[in-house]
């Protein structure tokens, strides 16, 4: 590359010994940057990739990543250079860009985790909570997902404290600004990627707002290719809200964009930086005009796509594989349905067109839209949840996975779309997830919004060599209608092996199922793995909580497992043997010793938890323990203090102490509300002070787990509970 000393004087004087990245030192950072430089793409690619997974690691700053920052600005200024878009998007990385909507022209902010899912659209899953008998564990900060074992140990993420990372923030924030006239420079650059990277830059990072103004309205003048267009009215929406006091002109500039008679998508982008930062500016009837947009932006001619790189195993390389056919249209729409935020009626007359489009690009984005609006806000989704059903008839595959991926992830809520899943199921045996280690997605869809169609397609995948993992915890939402399947579960788990390196990862699922459905006569099964699994056995510990919670959900006529759940009254599974004897035996003088020693101990994370809400069980038979949750309830840890005062309402049935401590939990973390409703809905008449908590939640139109930065597979599923359970509190007062 020409000037290539120039671009890296230095590097070989940098310590980077004694530097750190995500996975320990950083003496191999040289070689990544000297890879941007190579004039082999894939060389290009998999040295980028190995920035964003080590230097710059899901949006983490570390020294090293300081000390890249001005071999990186250096490389973007050397013309000759191919794809400098992707490290000016790097740049803007670094220097906190993630976070668009949060920035602060005066704050220096710490740039949010980007999932797979983040960047290539709504549709990714960030949540591993699919095989959790209780979701409302991935909100206790003292919860350890077992799916996380082992997680990081290849990682040095925790080499510096958290005030350092705090400080390596800033510092990079401030070191990017330092460089940002560079992205000015850049603005006319012969390379149209880069003049598409560079107006994001400019808004973030120049802090010279009228040469900023002045550029972007320059290059709209001037620039002839529609997606840096696209691009520059972004970068006037970004400046103006970050620029109050500058955002007259950019606004007034994305108003006349808006009603001039040129590319529809360019229009559409100017409406959607409209209804971000001036959204009294949008034109009346704005849902027909957007729709109007899609239609006329869909009969015109596609622009060809670029020719295919040749594929890398990298993570860029992946993820643009997963980038749907449409990405333009995805981002426009994207950005549109953002801004919009609450505006549910609005949303949904968008998707509506959206769906119904001719352009199967334009129903694909258009499902993939829905999946943010159905996981944030409440509203009656009836008809867009029918209508992404319909998808599920067409022969576009793309289009067909996204509606299944979005259906699945809405429970009860997929009912409409129910009869299209049932007819994907019965005329497609693939969906099931044949001798897959998961089930398919439209079966699993099918049996989430508790539709007994599933049953029989379930029944012929349990009978399968492999069972797919999820097909337990998919069970419990079928209700009665999954009786049927009882002898087959059994089956599979008499099958388990005792001492194999999976037993617990096959046994689990099974028994949570059967656990749903009571089935006692798989008591002979569960109990030859509680007998005869070997101590050494991994993950044994796991494996009898498991079995702990069948047997307690099969109750008193499991008097056969009372010998083995007395011999674990000692061991560190206490809390579960102890809540599963009393449901078969209720043997106060056995029980509540094992919990009062548990609640008082020093043990595990959880464990309080777990043995307050055991001692709520026994109900006013638990007195001895009512200083102890007193104790607890003053603990500084939520997820302790709630479940302490639930017990202390169950043995007591005084609520004058118990509701100030769920009120402050109820507004502490969200995730508790679940657990708190329900009980709420159990004190009755008492719970009358705390109405007006279950009255503002249901009437928020935002769902309680809605948050930025990620999103559980299970969000959707714990919200209608929760609203299911504040009507039930309420009508029961």
């Amino acid at each position: 590359m020409p000037g290539e000393d120039a671009v890296f004087t230095g590097i070989d004087e940098v310590d980077w010994a004694s530097m750190h990245h995500a996975y320990g030192s950083a003496e191999d950072v040289p070689e990544f940057l000297r890879g941007l430089a190579s004039p082999c793409s894939q060389e290009r690619e998999s040295a980028l990739d190995g920035m964003y997974g080590a230097v710059h690691h899901q949006g983490d700053v570390y020294d090293s990543t300081l000390a890249c920052i001005p071999f990186l600005f250096a490389l973007v200024a050397q013309a000759e250079l191919p794809d400098r878009s992707g490290i000016v998007e790097l740049l803007v990385s670094i220097g906190g860009g993630d976070d668009v909507d949060e920035c602060d022209h005066d704050e220096d902010v710490a740039p949010l985790d980007a999932s797979v899912g983040d960047r290539v659209g709504d549709g990714g899953d960030t949540s591993r909570a699919d095989d959790e008998n209780d979701v409302e564990r991935a909100g206790d900060e003292n919860y350890v997902d077992p799916a996380d074992e082992g997680d990081g140990e290849d990682r040095a993420d925790d080499w510096s404290g958290e005030d350092r990372a705090t400080d390596n923030y800033a510092m990079a924030r401030t070191a990017v600004r330092a460089g940002s006239p560079v992205f000015a420079e850049l603005a006319a650059d012969p390379d149209p990627d880069v003049r598409r990277a560079v107006p994001l830059a400019l808004a973030l990072f120049l802090d010279e707002p009228a040469r900023v103004l002045g550029l972007l309205r320059q290059r709209l003048h001037e620039e002839r290719d529609d997606s840096v267009r696209l691009a520059l009215a972004e970068g006037l929406g970004l400046f103006a809200r970050r620029h109050r006091e500058w955002a007259a002109p950019a606004v007034d500039c994305l108003v006349t964009l808006c009603a001039a008679p040129q590319d529809p998508g360019l229009r559409l982008a100017a409406l959607g930086q409209l209804a971000g930062c001036a959204p009294d500016r949008l034109p009346a009837g704005l849902v027909p005009i957007v729709i109007a947009l899609l239609r006329a932006r869909s009969h015109r001619a596609r622009v060809p796509e670029a020719p295919e790189r040749p594929g890398t195993d990298t993570l860029i390389g992946h993820l643009r594989r997963l980038r749907p056919a449409d990405e333009e249209g995805s981002h426009l729409l994207r950005t549109l349905h953002s801004a919009l935020g609450g505006r549910t009626a609005d949303r949904i007359a968008l998707l509506k067109g959206q769906l119904t489009s001719p352009d199967p690009a334009d129903r694909c984005n258009a499902v993939w839209m829905s999946a943010g609006l159905f996981r944030e806000w409440r509203a009656d989704f009836t008809e867009p949840v029918a209508l992404t059903g319909e998808q599920l008839d067409r022969d576009d595959e793309r289009l067909r996975d996204a509606a299944v991926s979005v259906l699945e992830s809405l429970f009860s809520l997929a009912a409409p779309a129910a009869d299209r899943l049932a007819a994907l199921v019965e005329a497609a045996p693939e969906a099931w997830g044949r001798a897959g280690p998961t089930l398919g997605r439209p079966l699993k869809a099918l049996a989430r919004a508790g539709d007994p169609r599933a049953v029989p397609a379930l029944a012929l995948v349990l009978a399968q060599p492999v069972v797919p993992h999820d097909v337990g915890y998919t069970i419990e939402y079928l209700g009665p209608a999954a009786g049927q399947l009882a002898p087959l579960l059994r089956k599979r788990l008499g099958e388990v092996p005792l001492d194999g390196p999976e037993t617990y990862e096959r046994a689990a699922p099974l028994l949570a199922a059967l656990g749903t459905l009571r089935d006692e006569a798989a008591l002979p099964e569960v109990l030859r793995l509680l007998h005869a699994s070997p101590r050494e056995l991994r993950r044994r510990d796991w494996l009898v909580e498991a079995l702990a919670r069948t047997v307690k959900a099969f109750g008193a006529v499991a008097r056969e497992a009372i010998p083995a759940l007395r011999e674990l009254l000692d061991s560190e599974c206490a809390v579960s043997a102890a809540d599963a004897l009393w449901s078969v035996e209720g043997d106060i003088g056995s029980v509540l010793p094992v919990l009062l020693r548990e609640l008082t101990s020093e043990g595990a994370a959880g464990g309080h938890r777990a043995a307050a809400t055991a001692l709520g069980r026994l109900g006013p038979l638990a007195a001895p323990a009512i200083p102890a949750l007193r104790s607890l309830a003053d603990s500084t840890e939520v997820w302790d203090r709630t479940a302490a005062a639930c017990a202390l309402w169950d043995i007591t049935g005084n609520p004058e102490p118990v509701l100030p401590v769920l009120r402050s939990a109820w507004r502490q973390n969200s995730y508790t509300r679940g657990t708190i409703a329900a009980h709420l809905a159990r004190m009755g008449t008492a719970a009358a002070p705390a109405h007006d908590l279950l009255h503002a939640e249901l009437a928020a139109p935002r769902r309680h787990r809605a948050r930025s930065g990620g999103y559980g597979s299970h969000d959707i599923l714990e919200d209608e509970r929760l609203l299911g359970s504040c009507r039930a509190a309420l009508a029961a007062a």
